[in-house]
């Protein structure tokens, strides 16, 4: 089988590391990258001590099975420890984003902090030209020298990652091949069963890894304090009792544990905010609920893939969440971050979660969310703090 990606046109003799998770992506990668005719070997990851005295870590379940695609491909399968690395660039901050009364996407760093750096160094230190995943997306080497490559979004658009990538610096999505972002998934499984890999039929892996499949509540008391509070009304009701509110972000409607309340309709109930000097949590009736929708939002500073901003002030499509539609929106560079309105008010825009940037089929790269803000209410304070900044210095000139 061929594969018309930028990869098919590398020398036989490149040395390619895969990243090997004893996924069905994964080991397919491997086999495309084998049959093209390149020197492969693989690589899996231990990323979380399982020493930690649970029983929902798969990690012996995953490099068996990363062990036996190996095996059937004939390459030689390396492990390596990242579980420092992970545990100091990515789990800190993911305690310390709940602690704040964020929610954070601990894959996204992840990505940045470990597959795509602490694995490409490694990987370089093993003589490897290049590392390859099984992430669905692409990416396309640019011809000016700078040794970067645009990241592209994977032709299968119901699995497309490039949201997750997006964090990551073009020059390592340069030494870096995505051998399934040109298939789709039902082609990436045929080619497995057609090759006999045990994975073959291998759930697709959901949620944060180091949770495996036990109760996010019960995993994150373990680091965390719960601290129990009232969840009232915009009105300022008191209509129930949360246990904590790093339980709890913006859009969720399971869990709340409000009904049979007199005097309400029966829609169902949405969290709208969280108030954490009074460790309130605010929720709403109904999915449509106006205070649900936010018109912008700023962030933390940008990762843009290609180094800079296209421009200090650009029109573009984003998203604020994984499997969202683009949304067109403008963005202004500002101090610290950007701002970005969008052409229609956008449902649980949530701080902590990542607005991604596109041009098209580019992914230019995108930001940890920190404040919102809807239709009828003022600029947050720190947008207006810039904005005064501005023309004092334009006054002074």
């Amino acid at each position: 089988m061929t594969n018309p990606s930028p990869e098919a046109r590398l020398p036989e003799n490149t040395h390619v590391i895969v990243g090997m998770s004893g996924g069905v992506d994964s080991s397919v990668a491997a086999w495309l990258l084998k049959d093209q005719g390149y020197q492969v070997e693989g690589l899996f990851m231990k990323n979380w001590d399982e020493d930690d005295g649970t029983e929902y870590c798969t990690a012996m379940t995953d490099l068996a099975d990363a062990q036996a695609v190996a095996d059937a491909v004939g390459i030689k399968l390396h492990t390596a420890s990242f579980a420092a690395e992970y545990w100091d660039r990515v789990f800190e901050h993911f305690l310390s984003e709940y602690q704040a009364g964020r929610t954070p996407n601990p894959d996204i760093l992840c990505n940045k902090e470990v597959k795509f750096r602490a694995f490409l160094d490694y990987a370089l230190t093993l003589g490897a030209d290049y590392i390859a995943t099984g992430h669905y997306t692409r990416q396309r080497p640019l011809a000016d020298g700078s040794g970067r490559a645009l990241l592209l979004k994977g032709l299968d658009g119901n699995k497309d990652q490039s949201y997750f990538l997006h964090a990551v610096s073009g020059e390592r999505i340069a030494r870096t091949l995505f051998p399934v972002g040109e298939l789709e998934k039902p082609v990436v499984r045929r080619i497995a069963e057609q090759q006999g890999f045990v994975t073959h039929d291998k759930k697709d892996s959901t949620g944060i890894c180091f949770i495996g499949e036990r109760k996010f509540s019960d995993f994150l008391k373990q680091y965390l304090p719960a601290q129990p509070g009232d969840i009232e009304t915009p009105e300022g009701q008191v209509i129930g009792r949360h246990q904590g509110l790093m339980y709890h972000t913006i859009g969720q409607r399971q869990g709340l544990g409000i009904g049979g309340l007199s005097n309400f309709g029966d829609d169902p109930w949405y969290v709208a905010g969280k108030d954490l000097e009074r460790n309130v949590l605010t929720a709403v009736q109904g999915k449509h609920h106006s205070l649900l929708f936010s018109r912008g939002l700023l962030s933390d500073p940008v990762d843009w893939v290609a180094g800079e901003a296209p421009a200090s002030s650009f029109r573009c499509k984003a998203k604020t969440r994984y499997r969202q539609p683009d949304q067109d929106c403008e963005v202004t560079v500002i101090e610290g971050g950007v701002k970005v309105v969008f052409d229609e008010a956008q449902r649980a825009v949530t701080p902590g979660q990542s607005v991604v940037f596109y041009d098209g089929e580019i992914c230019l790269g995108g930001a940890v969310i920190t404040e919102t803000w809807r239709d009828d209410q003022a600029l947050p304070a720190r947008l207006a703090l810039t904005s005064r900044s501005s023309h004092d210095q334009e006054s002074s000139q």
